[in-house]
């Protein structure tokens, strides 16, 4: 077996990895990408951090490429749609750097308080200014930790031993968890108003895009700090150069950047701005806890067949699993669809299964549904391994049943979800051998195909609003390639269920909302990581 290893990992992974009987490996980092596209033809497995990009066209030309291991939790440098159509296992080592995260926040925060970096550079310039960088005490302030998953409770942890006052805001946690961690659960309005210091800690998704931006910026304390330790584009760049400019937000903290390495970023010229190159993960101790992992995982999958940390396969065995593949591919997407189009943390999940898919081995299916249903979520940071651990931790209480007498459909997955502002149900089956289509909404029937950029919209059933919403998306450039009409008829409404050619930006969807009789509009983006598995 060929292992290549296209970024620095640390030496233990890579020993790990050489003193496996029957394993070649080969460690080049300096590889062009046109290099990489040539070589990789002769590897049965890749092991990367974020240097390396694994396109589609990469996987193409990787005809024994097996698996790849990435030494680290995200893998926006990896196409895993095209990786799964391929058959090749995407893994990731979510846990390794948890706590080197969430202390690399704690140390930009006390860095940012007391102006640390700044009278470093003016020491050492030889000033001597111990007015000009007076600070402040972190003892009773309040910090705000929007997102409380793993990272965010262990910053939480550390703030609390430092006496700070905690507060959280994570929608997708019931707030009576929250408050068990010690942290008062807020909303995102009243952590805006109260905090002193804002962390974020969430994964980059089209909802925490932009979250803290310019109308954030509005709703916070005068003179308040922002830390980022997780992903570039959470916090707007531009609209907090310009709180800072305005004296609405004393300072930042930075550890990412929406272009990395930041060059021509008007917040590196601000003195009240502190970053670092993205060393949130960069201690040796993390290091080497997911070059350690990532190795055990690659071995155990190529001498044993064993899947672990997968975003993109389940671990089941390969004779269950060609039974279930397509049921796999309808359970991810119903659930990944289930989780955008219901507001509020999640509760309770009853699952049912009906028909054929009933005699099948069932658990395996839920995992993937629960995994749908994060993934909108928590992103890379949820795979088939860690969903029970993220289901627990967000007390999740999920149900399911069994019933072999098929209705309308040989076979059916329905799905209902309670969460604290709303409850929604949705249905699936399979049409033919392969073919997941979505056939119930709660209340409407339909038959959608689940792939693509999808729009929901529910409007009142009058002559001229299905066309005045395609003529909506003709002048914005945007195509409709597949429509799917469900109907209530004794209460006059519809569900239009759209496919589009690309996705639907947020000023189109304000524009279709403002239309007469249209009373919601939701853009939908898939979990499209199972692929052909």
């Amino acid at each position: 077996m060929k292992i290549l290893v296209s970024d620095n990992l640390s030496e233990s992974g890579i020993e790990k990895l050489v003193q496996v009987p029957g394993f070649e490996v080969e460690v080049n980092t300096k590889l062009t990408p046109e290099e990489f596209r040539r070589v990789i033809r002769e590897f049965d497995a890749l092991v990367i951090r974020s240097a390396t990009k694994v396109t589609a066209e990469v996987l193409e030309n990787a005809p024994n490429l097996k698996v790849i291991g990435r030494a680290g939790i995200g893998l926006d440098n990896v196409d895993i749609e095209a990786a799964s159509k391929c058959g090749v296992v995407v893994m990731n080592t979510p846990e390794g750097n948890i706590i080197t995260t969430a202390e690399h926040t704690i140390a930009m925060m006390l860095s940012l308080t007391r102006n640390i970096p700044q009278a470093v550079s003016s020491l050492k310039n030889g000033a001597w200014e111990k007015k000009r960088f007076k600070g402040k005490e972190v003892y009773n302030k309040v910090l705000g930790v929007i997102g409380v998953g793993r990272i965010g409770r262990i910053v939480a942890e550390r703030a609390q031993g430092l006496k700070m006052q905690v507060i959280g805001y994570d929608p997708y946690i019931n707030p009576e968890v929250i408050d068990t961690l010690g942290i008062r659960g807020v909303t995102i309005d009243e952590l805006l108003a109260r905090s002193d210091y804002i962390t974020v800690h969430t994964p980059m998704t089209p909802e925490t895009r932009n979250l803290l931006n310019a109308d954030a910026f509005k709703k916070v304390k005068r003179g308040i700090f922002i830390i980022n330790c997780a992903r570039g584009g959470i916090v707007n760049e531009q609209d907090l150069y310009e709180a800072i400019k305005q004296g609405v937000v004393a300072g930042a903290a930075l550890d990412v950047f929406v272009k990395e390495p930041p060059t021509d970023n008007p917040l590196l010229t601000l003195e009240q701005v502190i970053a670092t190159p993205h060393l949130g993960a960069s201690t040796e101790e993390a290091q080497e806890n997911v070059a350690i992992a990532v190795a055990d995982q690659i071995t155990d999958f190529l001498t044993r067949g064993t899947i672990r940390n997968a975003v993109n396969a389940p671990n089941i065995d390969g004779a269950v699993l060609a039974k279930l593949r397509p049921y796999l591919a309808l359970a991810e997407k119903l659930g990944c669809v289930l989780t955008q189009i219901t507001k509020g943390a999640i509760q309770k999940v009853s699952i049912e299964y009906v028909g054929d898919v009933s005699c099948l081995e069932t658990q395996p299916l839920t995992i993937t549904i629960l995994k749908g249903m994060l993934t909108p979520v928590l992103g890379d940071m949820v795979n088939f391994v860690n969903v029970p651990i993220h289901v627990k931790e967000r007390d999740i209480r999920v149900t399911t049943s069994l019933r072999s007498e098929a209705e309308d459909f040989t076979n059916m997955i329905s799905i209902h979800v309670k969460t604290s502002q709303s409850e929604n149900l949705v249905a699936g089956t399979i049409i033919g051998k392969k073919e997941p289509r979505m056939v119930r909404i709660n209340d409407f029937r339909l038959e959608a195909a689940l792939e693509g950029h999808l729009l929901l919209i529910h409007n009142i059933d009058t002559p001229g609003t299905i066309g005045a919403i395609g003529s909506c998306l003709g002048r914005h450039n945007i195509n409709i390639s597949l429509m799917n009409v469900g109907q209530v008829l004794d209460r006059g409404q519809n569900i239009i269920f759209l496919r589009t050619d690309k996705a639907v930006p947020a000023h189109v969807i304000e524009e279709l909302l403002a239309m007469d009789n249209v009373d919601l509009v939701q853009a939908i983006e898939l979990c499209d990581q199972l692929g052909s598995f």
